[in-house]
C-alpha cells in the first residue's frame, strides 16, 4: 500500500540509508531513527503506518521501544515488524507481543522488506477517511452502523481531525513523490548533458532543498556540483568524480534508477592513501569495471585487486573442481596463455554454463562489494550500449538494490572485526587448552581450516591466501575465534 509512513529505527546508519532508498523506490514515505529514543520522538511528533525496529541496539532494545510505545494511547496500536539477525529466535518469541505482528531475519533483499512492509500495512493500517469505520470515528451515526464485514464496530479513541486534513496530507505526499520524481530526472539531464556551466545544478539542489530537505539527495548534489568541472573530460564520460565526496552507493543508484547502460570504472591510483583507520599506507594502483545494460550490474571485472576476487577462488568454493586440478590448470594457462578461464573449464568439462554463471554472479558481487569499501579513488561513467563481449556473454542482469543491502551489511560488519584485526600482518596464536575446551566439532568446516592455520608465524595475510578464501570470510572467522579466546594476537618483541 505505497503512500503510507514507514519509521525504521536501527543503529546501523547503512541500513538505515539502503530500507529508506528501496522502501522510498517502492513508493513509501519513510523516515529513520538511528536509536529507540529518537524512533520514540518520531513516532510522537507524527504516527506512522509501521515501524521496522531493530532488536539490539544502545540506550534502548527492541523490547524496551515495544513496551515504550505500548504505554502510549496513540502509538499502542501501531504494527511492529522487527528486524534482527537472530530473527528465527528472536522474531518468533516476540511475535503477537506489544504491537510485534511479524518479524525479518537480517540480511534481508530489496524485495523481502519490500513485500514484508507492503503486507502488514495492508494487513493492519488504519482505514482510509471514506471507509465505515472512519466514517464512525467521525461520529457518523449510519457509516457507524456496520462494519466490512456486516457487524456492529467499535471505534477506538482518537483527538479530531480537521476536516479535509487527511486528504491534504495525501495531496501532500504525492506531490513530494512527484517532486522527487523530477528531481531525479533533472539530474540526470544536467549530468549526461553537462550544464553545469549555467547553473543547472545549483538550480536542482535549491529544488531539493526546499522540496524535500533529504540529506542523501543533498550529498549527491554537492558531489555533482564538486565535480562538474570535470565533465569536458570528453562526451564519453559523463559522469566522474571523487569517492570522498559522493559515495559510490549514490553513483550506483543513480544509474540504476536512470536505467543506464555502460561501464562505471572506479580505481585508486599507487601512492600513499589513507586507510579506514587514518593511517598512511602504501597503495597500489587499483581499478574495477562495473558494466551496467537498463540499470541492472552485467558483469564486473578487477585489475591489481587482490588474487581473491579472481575466478578460480569462487569456482572452488562451489567445489566444482579440486584445488590441484585448478593449480595445474592455471599453471599451463600460464605457460601457453589462451582463451578465458571459464570457457577452458566448460571445454574441458569441468563446469556447465549454468555453473558458471552462478559463478560469476558471486565474483561480480565480491567486487562491488570490496569496492563499496574505499573511501578514496575516483570514479568515471561512460554511456554505451556496446559492451565488451565478456560483460555481454556474462549476462548477469543483478539488481543494484540486492547488492548494496548485502554490501552494506558486509560494510557494517568490516569495521566491527576492524576494531580487533586493524592489520593483515598481525600474527595470531592457537590457545590449545581453549580448543580442547570448546572442542572442534561445534567449528565449522571452514572455521577448522582457518584454525588449522593458525600457527605462531602465519600473517592474516597468508591465512587468507593459504586458505583461498576471501578476505571478508576469513577475518570475520578470526574475529569469532578471537571472541570466543580460542586465538589470541601473537606479542611482538619490541627491539632495544
Amino acid at each position: 500500500m505505497p503512500g503510507e509512513t514507514v519509521l525504521v529505527i536501527d543503529d546501523s546508519p547503512t541500513i538505515l540509508k539502503v530500507v529508506q532508498l528501496v522502501l522510498t523506490k517502492a513508493g513509501f514515505d519513510v523516515r529513520t531513527a538511528a536509536d529507540g529514543e529518537q524512533g520514540i520522538e518520531l513516532a510522537r511528533a507524527a504516527r506512522p503506518d509501521l515501524i521496522l525496529l531493530d532488536f539490539v541496539m544502545p540506550k534502548m532494545n527492541g523490547y524496551q521501544v515495544c513496551r515504550a510505545l505500548a504505554d502510549e494511547n496513540a502509538l499502542r496500536d501501531v504494527p511492529v515488524v522487527l528486524m534482527s539477525a537472530k530473527g528465527d529466535q528472536v522474531g518468533e518469541r516476540f511475535v503477537k507481543v506489544m504491537g510485534i505482528v511479524d518479524y525479518i531475519t537480517k540480511p534481508f533483499s530489496p524485495d523481502a522488506i519490500t513485500a514484508v512492509v507492503t503486507h502488514t500495512i495492508g494487513k493492519y493500517a488504519k482505514p482510509k477517511a471514506d471507509s465505515p469505520t472512519a466514517a464512525a470515528e467521525a461520529g457518523d451515526p449510519v457509516a457507524a452502523s456496520v462494519s466490512a464485514d456486516g457487524g456492529a464496530e467499535r471505534a477506538p479513541e482518537r483527538l479530531p481531525v480537521p476536516e479535509g486534513a487527511e486528504q491534504a496530507l495525501g495531496a501532500l505526499a504525492e506531490a513530494r513523490r512527484r517532486a522527487l520524481d523530477e528531481l531525479r530526472t533533472a539530474i540526470a539531464e544536467a549530468v549526461a548533458t553537462r550544464l553545469a556551466q549555467n547553473g543547472e545544478v545549483e538550480t536542482t539542489a535549491a529544488r531539493a532543498k526546499a522540496a524535500l530537505e533529504d540529506a542523501v539527495l543533498e550529498a549527491l548534489l554537492a558531489g555533482v556540483r564538486t565535480t562538474c568541472p570535470e565533465l569536458a573530460l570528453g562526451p564519453d564520460a559523463v559522469l566522474t568524480g571523487d569517492l570522498r565526496v559522493v559515495p559510490l552507493a549514490e553513483v550506483l543508484q543513480l544509474l540504476q534508477v536512470q536505467a543506464q547502460s555502460g561501464v562505471l570504472q572506479v580505481a585508486r591510483s599507487a601512492g600513499f592513501e589513507r586507510d579506514e583507520l587514518g593511517e598512511a599506507r602504501k597503495a597500489s594502483a587499483q581499478q574495477v569495471d562495473v558494466y551496467f545494460r537498463g540499470g541492472k550490474v552485467e558483469y564486473a571485472i578487477s585489475t591489481g585487486v587482490s588474487e581473491e576476487f579472481l575466478l578460480g577462488r569462487f569456482v572452488l568454493e562451489q567445489n566444482l573442481m579440486s584445488r590441484q586440478d585448478l593449480d595445474l590448470l592455471l599453471k599451463s594457462r600460464k605457460e601457453q596463455g589462451g582463451r578465458l578461464l571459464g570457457a577452458q573449464l566448460i571445454k574441458l568439462g569441468y563446469i556447465s554454463e549454468t555453473d558458471l554463471k552462478q559463478v560469476m554472479s558471486r565474483q561480480t558481487c565480491e567486487i562491488v562489494y570490496e569496492v563499496l569499501r574505499w573511501n578514496f579513488g575516483r570514479f568515471v561513467f561512460r554511456p554505451t550500449r556496446d559492451l565488451p563481449a565478456v560483460a555481454v556473454d556474462a549476462a548477469l542482469g543483478l539488481s543494484v538494490d540486492g547488492i548494496l543491502m548485502e554490501g552494506f551489511r558486509r560494510v557494517d560488519e568490516w569495521h566491527l572485526i576492524e576494531r580487533e584485526i586493524d592489520n593483515f600482518d598481525v600474527v595470531f596464536l592457537r590457545n590449545e587448552d581453549a580448543v580442547a575446551q570448546v572442542g572442534r566439532g561445534r567449528l565449522t568446516r571452514e572455521e577448522l581450516s582457518v584454525l588449522e592455520l593458525v600457527n605462531g608465524k602465519n600473517t592474516v595475510k597468508e591465512i587468507i591466501r593459504a586458505s583461498r578464501m576471501g578476505s571478508f570470510d576469513v577475518t570475520k572467522m578470526l574475529y569469532r575465534l578471537l571472541s570466543i579466546k580460542l586465538i589470541r594476537k601473537r606479542v611482538m618483541p619490541v627491539a632495544v
